[in-house]
């Protein structure tokens, strides 16, 4: 990704509307960094919400630095997108909510918000996160999670390996299928009910959530889910999490996997110590996948992400750019009773350096009210 933004370093120093901050003053009466004058007037068409129907801005989790590089440059370039929204709410005042989803997790929302953190002063939300963004930046797919559970992932690191499949899980949606699977000295299931298979991922199966083997097991999932007919028929990818690997199983995956090289493998080595690092990242390199190192919690959710990145990577190869129409949900910007639907496409970069990476830089989305989608249907052509 520096590669791509490089280009834009002359905006370092670019400021731009943080949702959080707009009209907040400091003790001397003067506008917060990042914040300034911002126009809101209530909206009866969005909820009766204070909104800015000429202007979008931004919102940033807590946990991303809102003046990093890679957040600044990513809103000036999508700084355009500003008059496109304000000219297709003009243009169909039957739209509701228009955005754009970063893969560096900023959040640009037309129309313009104040936004509220919650009670402790903190933004939990994260666009990456939602339905329209992870269903539009990949295809369906399978995963086998396989979690180390030995005697050396205790304490911290056990705790790091948890909220890591928890992260990995919350970027699955109904179009995926999963399982997970954990090993020491010998090979158990998580849900024993779901052994040698994979389960569709809706919210039920994902909130069987306890960390309970090995690759073979995996690799044979994968292929007979593939040779059955079941699963997503699409990408396939074993999600490694462990403090270290003594081998590389290069057996394995010279049996099960090479040289189509259909199953992805994704590692995360979890701790500060590298020990065993090399085997893990070669497990990565040599299955198309990637090699991350997660050291503290707060590594965890920007370090799982990159899957998605990989996963993408095809999408803008084959120019299989679709448009993601998304289960009915509850409004959460507006914090309504809203039923609301959401059509999203991924953003890739053009670059022709970058064309062969496939570098996701987000996704679009519109949000339709789904009272009037109904009337509109024969427009959208939806049934």
């Amino acid at each position: 990704d520096a590669d791509l933004y490089h280009e834009f370093n002359e905006t370092l120093e670019f400021d731009y509307y943080n949702s959080l901050m707009i009209n907040k003053v400091d003790g001397n009466g003067n506008p917060v960094d990042l914040g300034g004058e911002f126009a809101l007037e209530e909206n009866e068409h969005f909820n009766k919400l204070q909104v800015n129907t000429m202007m979008s801005d931004i919102q940033v989790p807590t946990n991303v630095f809102n003046k990093d590089p890679g957040i600044l440059n990513g809103v000036y370039m999508s700084e355009a997108l500003n008059d496109v929204f304000v000219d297709n709410f003009q243009k169909d005042p039957t739209l509701t909510w228009q955005y754009f989803g970063s893969a560096t997790g900023f959040f640009r929302l037309y129309p313009g918000i104040k936004w509220t953190p919650d009670d402790n002063g903190v933004v939990t939300f994260d666009c990456r996160n939602r339905n329209w963004y992870i269903q539009a930046a990949s295809s369906p797919k399978d995963v086998v999670i396989v979690v180390d559970v030995s005697g050396s992932m205790k304490g911290l690191r056990l705790t790091i390996a948890k909220h890591t499949i928890n992260t990995i899980l919350d970027t699955l949606g109904e179009n995926d299928f999963v399982n997970i699977i954990a090993y020491s000295d010998y090979v158990s299931y998580v849900e024993p009910c779901f052994k040698g298979t994979l389960v569709q991922a809706d919210l039920d199966n994902r909130e069987v959530r306890d960390v309970c083997s090995c690759v073979c097991v995996c690799m044979c999932v994968c292929v007979s889910a593939s040779a059955q007919g079941q699963g997503s028929l699409c990408n396939q990818a074993i999600m490694l999490i462990t403090d270290g690997a003594m081998e590389d199983f290069q057996e394995v995956f010279e049996e099960f996997n090479w040289p189509e090289r259909r199953v992805r493998v994704f590692t995360y080595l979890i701790g500060r110590e590298m020990t065993f690092a090399d085997n893990v990242k070669w497990i990565a390199c040599n299955n198309k996948g990637y090699y991350t190192h997660i050291s503290t919690l707060a590594d965890v959710q920007e370090n799982v992400m990159e899957y998605l990145h990989v996963l993408s990577r095809p999408m803008v190869i084959n120019h299989d750019h679709d448009i993601i129409w998304t289960e009915a949900y509850m409004d959460t910007v507006a914090q309504s009773l809203l039923l609301m639907t959401s059509v999203a496409m991924p953003v890739f970069s053009k670059k022709q350096e970058t064309l062969s990476h496939g570098i996701l830089l987000g996704v679009v989305g519109t949000d339709v009210a789904l009272r009037e989608l109904i009337r509109l249907a024969p427009r959208y052509k939806v049934a």
